[in-house]
């Protein structure tokens, strides 16, 4: 063997030794997309799709609407649990790649003891100056005085239903973790990920299992280990590229039973004991922070403005991944 054929023999082992220590994450299939979901009002129940239509804000259709109280504060379930009984239906073809509404086009909204309300999917006339959700302030379309007494009859306190005014706002997500990225009304980024192997994996923890509507997730993956999602860095979901953002860091609401709006401990006080930035973090200032999912934006959201839709059953593959989660953003 020449001494060049010895230098490349010893480098090869080489690698291969490294790839036995760190495996390249590039390629690897994870599992696959097994149910959808988007909460068109801010805090309300959502409505599981077959198929969800990307927008680089997330979902068409996800938190599009907020109610806001007398002061234009957004109201969540943090305050007001009961939201979680409010029900929303779109039109049957509203999720459909390149459906526009027309003018008998209706979003429809239920809660118990409350008649039917009907709001028009056609752009709103009247301007809510004042508005804001968390770190954000500036304008929204005003759903009119039909959609205030309702929500204010339900509510019991006076609240108006605004529409995120994407013709004229923005919301940016925060910079420092993805730059020239935008959200309408969800709380940091516009999409939220779960996989079925984390809440197997709490569940099997709790005295009394939780659904996966206590944690208001996107997209639930099946199909690979437990908190797996907490390393992926970039995935790709049937050909469209999405960035792991940073973990969810978890507030109260998935202590509220969203069949009946009864809040509690659980899965909180559970997920304390294994899922806090304490435990999840040790050489970290612990910030009393509890994650559970990956926030992720669209990475390649941008450009013609064609709307691309997601299914059920699509593929997720791994891109790009860390090697633990003390790595991970938070």
């Amino acid at each position: 063997m020449f001494v060049g054929e010895v230098e490349n023999t010893r480098e090869r082992d080489i690698e291969d030794m490294e790839n036995a220590l760190y495996p390249p994450a590039a390629g690897e299939i994870a599992g696959r997309v097994s149910s959808l979901f988007v909460y068109p009002i801010k805090s309300c129940r959502g409505i599981s799709l077959s198929q969800a239509p990307l927008t680089p804000t997330g979902f068409r259709w996800d938190r599009n609407w907020l109610i806001v109280n007398s002061k234009g504060r957004g109201l969540t379930q943090r305050v007001e649990p009961k939201l979680s009984l409010i029900e929303v239906e779109m039109p049957k073809h509203a999720f459909s790649e390149g459906w526009q509404p027309d003018k008998s086009s209706n979003m429809v909204v239920r809660a118990p003891g409350m008649d039917v309300l009907k709001v028009s999917l056609a752009k709103p006339e009247k301007i809510a100056d004042g508005v804001s959700v968390w770190e954000w302030f500036g304008s929204a379309l005003d759903e009119g005085d039909e959609a205030s007494t309702w929500f204010t009859t339900f509510v019991g306190k006076p609240c108006r239903l605004v529409r995120f005014d994407s013709a004229s706002e923005t919301r940016p997500v925060d910079p420092n973790y993805a730059p020239g990225h935008f959200a309408m009304f969800s709380d940091m980024y516009p999409f939220l990920l779960i996989s079925q192997g984390s809440l197997d994996a709490l569940n099997e923890l709790l005295k009394d299992p939780v659904p996966i509507n206590r944690f208001r997730p996107n997209i639930l993956v099946d199909g690979c280990e437990p908190f797996a999602e907490d390393l992926w860095t970039e995935i790709l979901i049937d050909n469209f590229t999405f960035h792991g953002v940073k973990l969810c860091s978890r507030c109260k609401v998935p202590t509220i039973n969203q069949d009946n709006g009864i809040g509690g401990e659980e899965p909180i006080e559970t997920l304390r004991s294994f899922r806090s930035d304490k435990v999840l973090q040790p050489q970290k200032k612990p910030q009393g922070k509890i994650y559970f999912g990956q926030n992720m934006v669209w990475k390649d959201g941008f450009g013609d403005g064609i709307t691309k839709t997601i299914e059920i059953g699509d593929s997720v593959l791994v891109l790009g991944k860390l090697y633990s989660p003390t790595e991970a953003a938070t």
